[in-house]
């Protein structure tokens, strides 16, 4: 299967809105709302010091989608690069996309000297795609990840 990666432009922020949805739905069973998304992807793609996104072609369809967010660490004096929002048309499943998504980050890691990692977070039930990322030489951490929601639990 021929897979073409490249870094998602404004122009792809319609398509990778419609992938978040579909992430969410199949994986946490979240219905997002589509103009919040589209709005948040298209203030993402605009702000390239926040992390970027890759798009995994094949035949000239968008077969896959990551976004990759940075996170600083000072005990490191690097940044962890955050993988997010992964999703794979499910008839391209299993065909390399992702994993071309990842050596390309892996890649573009390698020539940065501020990276200190690679890390993503995974829906605890999803165990396909734990499979995935443990076969691609990642580790379970000891972290927990806790969180406060502020659109479900505002500050004010």
């Amino acid at each position: 299967m021929d897979i073409t990666i490249r870094e998602a432009t404004p122009d792809d922020a319609s398509i990778i809105a419609q992938y978040n949805q579909r992430m969410a739905m199949e994986t946490e069973k979240k219905l997002l709302y589509p103009d919040t998304v589209e709005k948040g992807v298209s203030i993402f793609l605009s702000r390239p010091d926040k992390g970027f996104y890759l798009i995994a072609e094949s035949s000239g369809v968008v077969a896959g989608q990551c976004m990759v967010t940075y996170e600083w660490s000072d005990w490191r004096c690097g940044d962890f690069w955050w993988i997010q929002s992964v999703y794979v048309l499910p008839e391209f499943r299993r065909n390399g996309i992702f994993s071309a998504l990842y050596h390309h980050i892996l890649e573009r890691a390698a020539s940065d000297d501020l990276v200190a990692g690679i890390r993503l977070y995974v829906e605890k039930q999803n165990f396909t795609a734990q499979q995935t990322y443990l076969s691609l030489g990642m580790d379970h951490t000891h972290y927990a990840m806790l969180e406060r929601d502020f659109t479900k639990n505002p500050l004010k």
